[in-house]
């Protein structure tokens, strides 16, 4: 075989194994001083973990770092004082937030967990609105998914992942990088420029939160931390 030959084989076995390295990456878990927790309290736990175990935490990313995110957790059962969503229901959830703009304009993707278990994507579009005393719990949007999957019924314990991405319009999540949702929260929430984050009510966790390693993010893109404006 020439070398010419051999150099065209070498790069048809090479071309393959790189993207899939592109397509997998790596992930860096976001330290507790890159995040700006705007309502609840977050605190530390054992081997770099983070713990909460507030009825209500919201917290955001405050450097730029795309739209992928990753959330490493363990679920630890009820939080030790509960408390009602805006709607007066009590319920136990916690999942990643997207394009986080500010708590009136964002997107959720929730794993619910009592009364009922399931993944529940959201928009929530308040235009005008940038504060939660302007907008309370007004302007969300339930999105059909247009492929989706049961989700485990978590136990306390038990330890799982839970991940989203979103590009353009189009939005997926997995749970033990298995799809879980996928489909197109729209272009409205596509124009929202903002942050990526973490929001739970009543449910105790143990977690890291990480975003993608070729997402690094950029000291050019440092966003204030707003305390009280949790959504």
């Amino acid at each position: 075989m020439s070398k010419k030959s051999k150099s065209l084989v070498l790069s048809l076995i090479v071309l393959p194994l790189v993207c899939i390295a592109s397509e997998t990456g790596s992930w860096v878990t976001i330290s507790r001083n890159r995040l700006c927790v705007t309502e609840g309290a977050l605190d530390t736990a054992a081997h770099g973990r983070l713990s909460v175990n507030a009825p209500k935490m919201r917290a955001y990313v405050t450097q730029w770092s795309g739209q992928s995110v990753k959330l490493l957790f363990t679920y630890l059962g009820r939080t030790s004082q509960e408390s009602a969503l805006g709607s007066g229901a009590i319920r136990r959830q916690f999942g990643v937030k997207l394009r986080a703009q500010d708590p009136c304009n964002l997107v959720y993707a929730m794993w619910r967990i009592e009364p009922e278990s399931k993944l529940v994507v959201s928009v929530k579009t308040n235009p005008g609105a940038h504060t939660s005393a302007e907008c309370g719990n007004r302007g969300y949007e339930n999105i059909k998914p247009q492929k989706a999957s049961p989700v485990p019924h978590l136990q306390a314990g038990q330890s799982h992942t839970l991940s989203a991405e979103m590009k353009n319009s189009g939005l997926r999540v997995f749970i033990d990088n298995r799809e879980v949702w996928q489909g197109d929260v729209g272009q409205n929430a596509a124009n929202l420029d903002g942050p990526v984050g973490i929001r739970s009510d009543n449910a105790h966790l143990e977690f890291e939160l990480q975003t993608p390693a070729s997402q690094e993010t950029s000291s050019n893109h440092v966003r204030a931390c707003k305390v009280g404006s949790g959504d």
